[in-house]
C-alpha cells in the first residue's frame, strides 16, 4: 500500500520514502510484540455495574521494546498526570488516564461509591511513546500513558478512584489521600456548568487560569486546541524546529489537579500534529488520550466526537482538516468530517432530548487578531451548517486573546448583541466565542479593547481571512468584545420546561476573577 493520495500531495519524494519505512517498520514491530497492547478491562466492579472488555488499542507510536530489567521497584513510583474524558455516553462511561515516569508493573485501576470500599484491581492500558533524541529539541526520553476505560456506571452518581501499579495501592491506608473523584452526567435535563478555553500551554498563566477552573464547579472543560505546546512551531511538519516530548509531562502535572476530577475534553490544533510520530500527526495525542470513538475515523481524526450532557450535545472538531492558513492536514478527512457532522447536526436537533448544540474546535471563523485572524476554510465548509442548523455557541482558540461577536449570518450581523443582552439562535443568526488566552503569550487586537465596565464599541475593524488564495484583508462590523489579557470561558446550562425558553448564560472570566463578558443565548425547550 503506498502513501494516501491526501499526504502524497504535500510530501516530498524522501519524505514518501521515510513514510513508507516507517509503515513497514510499525507492522513488523507489531507483529513482533513490541507495542504493548493492554486489554482495558471497561466495567466498574461496584453495585449495578458490570465488566465490559475493551478492544486492544495498537498505537502506532510505540516504536521500541523495553526488557524486563527497565521496571523498577513499583513502591518507589507514584502516578501522575491523571485526566479524565468522558465515553461516548457521559451517563455510564469515563476513562480515566494517567501517567508513570519509569515503566511499572501491572497498573490497574480501583473504583467505588465510597473511599473505604474500593473494587478489586482493573487492568489497565499501557501506551508507550519513544521519542528518540535528534527529534526536535527532544532528548531521548520515553513515556508511559495508562488508560483504563469504565463502563454500565451510574448516571449522576460520584465515583471515588484510585489509580496504581504493582508496588503501589491507592486502597492502603497511607495513600488514600492519592484517589480522586469524578461524577457521571445526570439521566435527565439539569442545570450545569461547563467551562472552556484554547491556547494554554505550561507556564504561570495557564496554571493561574486552572486555579479558577475548579471554583466554577464545571460538569466538563473543552479545550479547544494547542494544549500543551511541545511543538511551539505548529506548522505540523518533522521540520518545526524546538519539539520537546517532555513538555507534556509538566502539562499533564499542571492540569491535573483541574482534570483528575472534571473531564477534560480537547480538540486539536496546528500544535498538536506532532509530524514525527505518525503521518496524520496524531501518533503522540493517541498515546496520551482516550475520547469518544464516535466520529467519522477515529485513526485519522481521533478529536472529532460527540457528546450529550443533560440538554445539551458537544460537537468537537478537527479544523486542521479545512484550515489553508497551517496546510499540513488539509484535507486529510476527504470530507468525511463535514458529511459526519452535518448528520450530528441533524440527529441532535431532531432529538426530543437536546435542546442546544455547541461546537468547539481551534481555528477561528471569526476574529480580528492581527496574528491569524479568521479562517476562510472554516467560513466556507461549517459556517453554512452552522447557520442551518441554528447552532446555538461556537467555541475556538488559535488566536490567543478573548473576542465575541454579534450575531452574525451569511458574513453579516443580523442583531448587534452588547455585554448583558440575549440571542436567539432559531431566527437570528450564530455568536462566535474566541477563548484563546489560556496561558500563551498573548497577540494584539487593530482596534481598542472593549469588555465589561471598558466598553469602547467601534462600528468596523479592520481584519483579514486565510483562503486558498492567501490572505484577504476585509473590514468587519461583528467585533462587540476584545479583551486582551489571559481568560476563559464559563457556560451555565438552564433547562426549561418544553415551551419555555431554555438558557445559556455565557460569560467571559478573566485570569484575575473579574467577568469581562456576558451574554444569554436562549431557545425553546423541546
Amino acid at each position: 500500500m503506498g502513501v494516501p493520495e491526501q499526504l502524497a500531495e504535500r510530501m516530498s519524494m524522501a519524505e514518501q520514502h521515510e513514510y513508507l519505512r516507517a509503515r513497514f517498520s510499525r507492522r513488523t514491530m507489531i507483529r513482533g510484540g513490541a507495542v504493548t497492547l493492554g486489554a482495558v478491562a471497561g466495567g466498574v466492579f461496584v453495585p449495578g455495574a458490570t465488566a465490559q472488555a475493551a478492544t486492544p488499542t495498537q498505537s502506532y507510536a510505540s516504536t521500541r521494546t523495553y526488557p524486563s530489567t527497565e521496571h523498577v521497584d513499583g513502591a518507589l513510583v507514584a502516578p501522575f498526570g491523571r485526566h479524565l474524558a468522558f465515553g461516548n455516553d457521559p451517563r455510564t462511561e469515563i476513562t480515566v488516564s494517567w501517567q508513570v515516569p519509569v515503566a511499572v508493573k501491572k497498573p490497574f485501576i480501583r473504583i467505588g461509591a465510597h473511599p473505604l470500599d474500593l473494587s478489586r484491581r482493573i487492568e489497565a492500558e499501557v501506551r508507550t511513546l519513544y521519542t528518540p533524541a535528534g527529534v526536535g529539541a527532544s532528548a531521548d526520553h520515553t513515556q508511559y500513558y495508562v488508560h483504563a476505560r469504565l463502563s454500565h456506571l451510574k448516571p449522576g452518581r460520584t465515583y471515588y478512584y484510585g489509580v496504581g501499579h504493582q508496588g503501589f495501592d491507592p486502597a492502603e491506608p497511607h495513600l488514600l489521600g492519592t484517589l480522586g473523584t469524578f461524577t457521571t452526567a445526570p439521566a435527565h435535563k439539569e442545570a450545569f456548568t461547563f467551562t472552556a478555553f484554547g491556547d494554554e500551554g505550561v507556564g504561570y498563566h495557564g496554571l493561574a487560569n486552572n486555579s479558577l477552573l475548579l471554583g466554577q464547579n464545571p460538569a466538563f472543560h473543552l479545550h479547544a486546541g494547542d494544549i500543551c505546546y511541545a511543538d511551539p512551531a505548529g506548522q505540523g511538519k518533522t521540520a518545526d524546529t524546538g519539539f520537546d516530548s517532555r513538555v507534556w509531562d509538566q502539562f499533564l502535572a499542571q492540569t491535573e489537579s483541574v482534570a483528575k476530577s472534571v473531564p477534560w475534553m480537547p480538540a486539536y490544533g496546528n500544535h498538536d500534529m506532532e509530524a514525527w510520530y505518525s503521518p496524520n500527526g496524531y501518533g503522540g495525542e493517541e498515546a496520551r488520550w482516550s475520547l469518544p470513538d464516535n466520529g467519522p475515523d477515529a485513526r485519522n481524526l481521533p478529536s472529532v466526537y460527540s457528546f450529550v450532557y443533560g440538554n445539551t450535545a458537544v460537537i468537537s472538531l478537527d479544523a486542521n482538516d479545512i484550515s489553508y492558513e497551517i496546510p499540513a492536514n488539509l484535507g486529510i478527512s476527504g470530507g468525511t468530517q463535514t458529511t459526519w457532522f452535518e448528520g450530528q447536526l441533524k440527529k441532535f436537533r431532531a432529538s426530543k432530548d437536546v435542546d442546544f448544540i455547541v461546537v468547539f474546535f481551534h481555528h477561528c471563523a471569526y476574529c480580528t487578531s492581527t496574528a491569524h485572524a479568521s479562517e476562510g476554510g472554516v467560513r466556507q465548509e461549517w459556517v453554512p451548517l452552522f447557520e442551518k442548523y441554528t447552532v446555538d455557541l461556537v467555541i475556538n482558540g488559535h488566536n490567543h486573546q478573548y473576542e465575541r461577536t454579534d450575531v452574525i449570518k451569511g458574513d453579516k450581523v443580523t442583531k448587534k448583541l452588547p455585554i448583558g443582552e440575549t440571542a436567539y439562535p432559531e431566527t437570528e443568526g450564530v455568536v462566535y466565542v474566541t477563548a484563546g488566552a489560556a496561558g500563551r503569550s498573548l497577540y494584539a487586537f487593530s482596534a481598542p479593547d472593549s469588555y465589561e465596565g471598558h466598553v469602547k464599541d467601534v462600528d468596523s475593524v479592520a481584519s483579514f481571512v486565510n483562503t486558498k488564495d492567501g490572505k484577504v484583508d476585509e473590514t468587519v462590523a461583528w467585533s462587540r468584545v476584545r479583551y486582551l489579557n489571559y481568560s476563559f470561558l464559563r457556560v451555565d446550562v438552564e433547562p426549561a420546561a418544553r415551551g419555555h425558553y431554555a438558557r445559556l448564560k455565557v460569560s467571559g472570566i478573566a485570569e484575575t476573577g473579574d467577568r469581562i463578558d456576558h451574554f444569554t443565548v436562549a431557545r425553546r425547550a423541546k
